[in-house]
């Protein structure tokens, strides 16, 4: 007769490793400047992340394979990205992440050095942009957003964890009423 192990024994984990684990955080950041793109990946460097520079928002969908020509399988926690670029704004980027069902869950925020966009803010926050950030970005601007991802990361694999531990309970009472 097989033994019956109690859910507490099960191993129910798949690759979580990521979750909770700062230095494993990945950036994706977009700016046409490159000093601005030095200092944003520096700071997130500082502040444990993995980055990835692009110079333009063409070059972040490319990278995200939203430009139709790739088909890349990233892990990639946040987005971040100027909101004034030639060719394709932020916001214009902001839209076909939001419009993907690979990225929209994915969370963008919009970079700016425009003082009075007040307007530029809402517009942006209205479609489905996490926060909006004034340039110069600070250190502690960048460690608010790590912090509040860790924070949804640690939520999302708890959920995961009680989902999991709920459904070996009911394996383990089908079992126990099965006798086997």
């Amino acid at each position: 007769m097989a033994e019956v192990m109690r859910p507490e024994k099960l191993d129910m984990s798949n690759d979580t490793s990521s979750l909770g684990s700062p230095e494993l955080l990945h950036v994706l950041a977009a700016d046409d400047s490159i000093v601005d793109r030095k200092f944003i990946e520096r700071l997130l460097r500082v502040s444990s992340c993995k980055v990835t520079v692009v110079d333009s928002a063409t070059r972040a969908l490319q990278y995200l394979g939203l430009d139709g020509n790739h088909s890349f399988d990233l892990k990639i926690n946040l987005i971040m990205t100027d909101y004034s670029m030639p060719g394709m704004t932020g916001y214009e980027l902001l839209k076909k992440i939001k419009e993907s069902s690979a990225f929209r869950e994915i969370p963008v925020v919009i970079m700016s050095s425009e003082k009075s966009c007040l307007v530029l803010i809402g517009i942006c926050l209205e479609e489905g942009a996490e926060d909006f950030l004034l340039k110069p970005v600070k250190l502690a601007d960048v460690k608010r957003l790590r912090d509040s991802l860790l924070k949804a990361d640690e939520i999302a694999f708890k959920n995961i964890m009680h989902k999991r531990e709920l459904q070996a309970n009911d394996i383990y009472s089908q079992l126990k009423r099965a006798k086997i």
